[in-house]
């Protein structure tokens, strides 16, 4: 089995800012295997915040390129690396091949249903109150908007987007820039405002502070989720869990957590690094279904892959094969 990885940008289509910084390009890895009859391909985005850059990520990837031989599984990746962008990379890749091999979707290998059109929402990027008003305003028309948040004075922002969208549903994700005392003061007029969600309001180191908290609005856990050894630490504090291929290691473990944390009693939110349509085109397959879904990756986007996952009043669409798996 022959491993490949390429650096891939896409341009953004305006600057992306969340309570941790700005960004105007998305930098991806992408991986392809070859087999010597088929390819499969899959990508990743290397994120900061869990220590992964492009270039240690690459190097895990190909750390691990002499030890896969032609016929390995699932299983067999898992005992090679651990959950993180560079193991989705490779695990996405390897579903694909496999659909490849035996000319089937990856949804049917996985036992799952036909996948369909899932409403996804569309981020809202930290700004002023004025320019979140402005573009809550042209975004109206999106039944689902999540605006990011996680600064001290984040109730102007709040009605600014209400004011713009007023018929929209919104999520709320703070992307850990709340204190325990910032989140309480917002909380109820997280309420008068409709907001229907909030992710992770604070620090995952510091979170146990959401024990006994009262939380009139449901809470999801992002930053303090990653794979199923992460649900014991959540009990107590939150009721949704968001489950991101870059933090579970792939689709494998995707939708393995998806289960445990159905079956522990949370909901589930499918969300997504900012990536291209090959990223988001697994985690399609974890949404069918779940009362959250986050996968506008493609649509922050100035350019995308070719097949690109189609987007419209239905929500997201499963891939074509031509895309992926």
């Amino acid at each position: 089995m022959q491993i490949s990885v390429s650096r891939d940008v896409f341009k953004l289509a305006q600057v992306f800012t969340i309570s941790r910084g700005s960004r105007t390009e998305a930098k991806v890895l992408t991986v392809r295997l070859n087999d010597g009859s088929h390819q499969g391909w899959g990508e990743c985005v290397p994120y900061a915040r869990y220590g992964e850059t492009l270039d240690s990520v690459e190097a895990q990837i190909m750390s691990v390129s002499d030890s896969v031989p032609a016929d390995v599984s699932q299983a067999d990746l898992y005992d090679l690396l651990p959950a993180g962008a560079a193991r989705n990379a490779l695990d996405c890749a390897f579903w694909d091949i496999q659909a490849k091999r035996v000319g089937k979707r990856v949804w049917e290998l996985a036992g799952l249903v036909a996948p369909r059109p899932e409403i996804t929402a569309f981020t809202l990027s930290l700004d002023t109150p004025e320019k979140m008003r402005a573009e809550a305003a042209k975004n109206a028309h999106r039944p689902l908007l999540k605006i990011k948040l996680g600064t001290p004075d984040d109730m102007a922002r709040l009605e600014a987007v209400r004011a713009g969208a007023s018929v929209s549903t919104i999520i709320v994700d703070a992307n850990e820039g709340w204190s325990a005392e910032v989140y309480t003061d917002l909380a109820p007029h997280l309420v008068r405002l409709g907001v229907t969600l909030v992710e992770q309001p604070l620090p995952a180191g510091e979170d146990d502070a959401l024990l006994g908290m009262k939380r009139p609005v449901p809470v999801c856990a992002d930053e303090s989720c990653h794979d199923r050894a992460s649900l014991p630490e959540l009990r107590g504090k939150y009721d949704v869990v968001n489950i991101k291929l870059d933090k579970t290691g792939g689709l494998t473990e995707a939708l393995k957590l998806r289960r445990a944390a159905l079956a522990e009693g949370y909901d589930v939110m499918v969300g997504c690094m900012v990536g291209s349509s090959l990223a988001m085109a697994p985690a399609t397959l974890v949404a069918q279904g779940m009362p959250y879904v986050d996968l506008d990756g493609p649509l922050l986007l100035a350019e995308d892959r070719n097949n690109a996952l189609k987007f419209d009043d239905l929500g997201v669409h499963p891939p074509d094969a031509a895309l992926w798996g």
